[in-house]
């Protein structure tokens, strides 16, 4: 639910502006897709047994270079993946125009990582992700992928100082390096 919430921020919709379109049964449907998608991606498993893992999106699409790119998203992604971890992606509201000069919807930027619906969220305009994400990582009992050390949240959000918490990387040539041991 907090994914359709955020989704529906993010995209500057409300339940209000909306009226009649909204209706229970549509809003029954997509939270019921949504599930479905998510119980797709992770085989059926409960929540504690799937591996979870925030990405800081808006941090690894400049990996590879001074330039955002999705793509580089996409390669970390595919790494995670690799390694049998299941993403959940974060970006700020900007991250569309940054890498396609638009507003990326949340589905918009699934389709673009491969990713189903549900595995992206993108952050309220004028909110920074990164409080968000933390949030939700601690939430979720998954790690951080990221280079950020999330300095102006470490007092809200301690974990970020436990060792393994943050996995920083890098891609260069096409190849990701993502240091996932602990420490």
């Amino acid at each position: 639910m907090l994914f359709l919430l955020l989704a529906l921020a993010s995209a500057g919709l409300s339940i209000a502006l909306l009226g009649p379109v909204l209706s229970l049964p549509l809003i029954v449907s997509t939270v019921l897709v949504a599930v479905a998608l998510v119980v797709l991606v992770v085989g059926g498993r409960t929540r504690e047994e799937v591996p979870w893992i925030v990405v800081d999106g808006s941090n690894v699409m400049y990996w590879d270079g001074d330039k955002p790119s999705l793509m580089t998203v996409r390669h970390v992604l595919k790494a995670l993946q690799d390694e049998g971890l299941v993403p959940l992606v974060w970006f700020d509201a900007n991250a569309g125009y940054l890498t396609a000069g638009q507003y990326l919807r949340p589905e918009q930027l699934s389709r673009m990582l491969g990713l189903s619906w549900g595995q992206v969220v993108v952050a309220p305009k004028g909110v920074p992700a990164d409080p968000l994400l933390l949030e939700e990582a601690a939430r979720m009992g998954a790690r951080v992928v990221t280079n950020d050390r999330f300095r102006d949240w470490v007092e809200d959000h301690p974990s970020v100082r436990e060792p393994g918490f943050l996995v920083g990387g890098r891609m260069k040539g096409g190849v990701v390096t993502l240091r996932l041991g602990k420490g």
